[in-house]
């Protein structure tokens, strides 16, 4: 109980020191987890000092704004995440897809390998020589899967 009298003592004072300690928490730990804490912490010290809210309705306004504004920067961050203008940026493999790349190592029964600039990637797909030209059709993990390239 010795936080709820430091509270009780501190007043208004208490939540605007919380706040303060948790930004001070989100500017050392990597992440955005504090954020919304201090934010409740600064708006309830406001709140308690503007209208004197007693000690128990603080900590209610305290817990139903951290959990507001966690909700709502989970929502905010949701609606944010899909909108990427390189949405394969950290799938390499997917980048390649449409290229027409040639045969480096044969590809029987199905398996082979074919460069890409001056990296050679698994591939597989239908049987093609070495020197065949092929288009990539899709990405199975780091593997390519090729069809011919015709005319």
């Amino acid at each position: 109980m010795q936080i709820l009298d430091l509270l009780r003592d501190l007043g208004p004072w208490g939540w605007m020191a919380l706040a303060l300690v948790l930004i001070a928490l989100e500017t050392i730990i990597p992440g955005i987890h504090f954020a919304w804490f201090a934010s409740a912490a600064l708006v309830v010290g406001v709140l308690a000092l503007v209208t004197g809210l007693p000690l128990s309705w603080q900590l209610v306004a305290f817990a139903c704004l951290s959990v507001a504004s966690l909700f709502w920067a989970r929502r905010y961050a949701r609606s944010n995440a899909s909108t990427s203008d390189v949405p394969d940026l950290n799938v390499r493999a997917h980048q390649y897809v449409g290229r027409v790349v040639m045969v480096e190592q044969a590809i029987t029964d199905g398996r082979g390998k074919v460069r890409v600039g001056d990296t050679v990637w698994q591939a597989q797909g239908a049987d093609a020589a070495a020197g065949t030209r092929v288009r990539i059709t899709a990405a199975d993990g780091s593997v390519f899967v090729v069809e011919p390239v015709t005319g």
